[in-house]
């Protein structure tokens, strides 16, 4: 890849590799700071101009939050476009996943509140992320939490009611109700719930949901919460793949039984109030209240 960066970048290595791209760390060596490059195909695989990719970039542009990853170029590379973004050298999920030093109580207050503030700046610019999960959550080395990977991202219009979305989006782990059951016709109140379910990962140490397919995603779901009310979401009815299976009733589980005996009530009352079955009930990050 060297060869088709412009020569102030110096790669020194491959970092990482997803659907979107693969990411190098590079040096810039005119400003003497790590950086990193994502390298993005330009056409899919029909030949078409990749529409994620171009998304991706324009919203990145758009931004500007200190709680969402930094664009700082785009160059043309053999395969389609590379993208010079600031460097984040670990991920929650990384920080997750590091069981001999486990977040402490203050951290996890801390990344909950600059994710919060991230997607309230994201939704108060009409973009929906629709792929919260800790992969996307980038940490610094200053212990700062961005929100990275926008090549599912899309632009919100509340005018638009009958807009349609796809409900292939987000990881299964984190992906709301009302997409588990097909809904093409919604909102941020999505990412709400993915950030629902990462405040109780970073909580309890383990997946809120951890379904290996979306039918017993849904049945841990239901399991977990109960099975819904129509009185409390009547639209649940309408919903595209709403007759296509049933599940058990459920009476659901208490939330404290479902946290560690030190967790304070104030943190899961924030995440029932996140991980609620109708979208209209779900907080909005801005009404979170940091």
């Amino acid at each position: 890849m060297q060869e088709y960066a412009p020569s102030r970048y110096k790669i020194l290595e491959k970092v990482g590799e997803g659907v979107h791209g693969s990411v190098f760390k590079a040096i810039d060596l005119k400003r003497n700071r790590f950086v990193a490059i994502k390298k993005v195909v330009l056409k899919n695989k029909f030949g078409n101009i990749s529409l994620n990719t171009v998304r991706e970039i324009k919203i990145l542009q758009l931004v500007n939050c200190e709680y969402v990853v930094n664009i700082l170029e785009v160059f043309p590379d053999l395969i389609g476009l590379a993208m010079v973004l600031e460097y984040m050298p670990d991920t929650l999920y990384g920080r997750l996943k590091n069981d001999s030093n486990p977040l402490s109580r203050q951290q996890v207050r801390k990344y909950t509140q600059m994710m919060l503030m991230g997607i309230e700046y994201l939704h108060l610019k009409e973009i929906m992320h629709r792929d919260i999960k800790p992969a996307n959550l980038l940490i610094n080395g200053n212990d700062i939490l961005k929100i990275a990977d926008f090549g599912l991202a899309r632009l919100y219009f509340p005018e638009a009611n009958n807009r349609l979305y796809s409900p292939q989006v987000s990881t299964r782990w984190y992906r709301a109700p009302e997409i588990l059951w097909g809904c093409q016709k919604y909102g941020p109140p999505v990412d709400i719930w993915a950030a629902g379910c990462v405040i109780a990962e970073m909580l309890r140490g383990v997946p809120l949901f951890a379904g290996t397919t979306d039918i017993e995603q849904l049945a841990l779901v239901i399991r977990t919460l109960g099975t819904p009310r129509l009185n409390e979401w009547p639209e649940l009815t309408s919903l595209p793949d709403y007759n296509k299976i049933r599940f058990p009733n459920a009476t659901g589980i208490q939330w404290d039984k479902l946290f560690p005996s030190c967790t304070y009530g104030i943190e899961i009352d924030l995440v029932a109030n996140l991980v609620v079955y109708n979208p209209r009930n779900r907080l909005t990050a801005s009404e979170v209240g940091f």
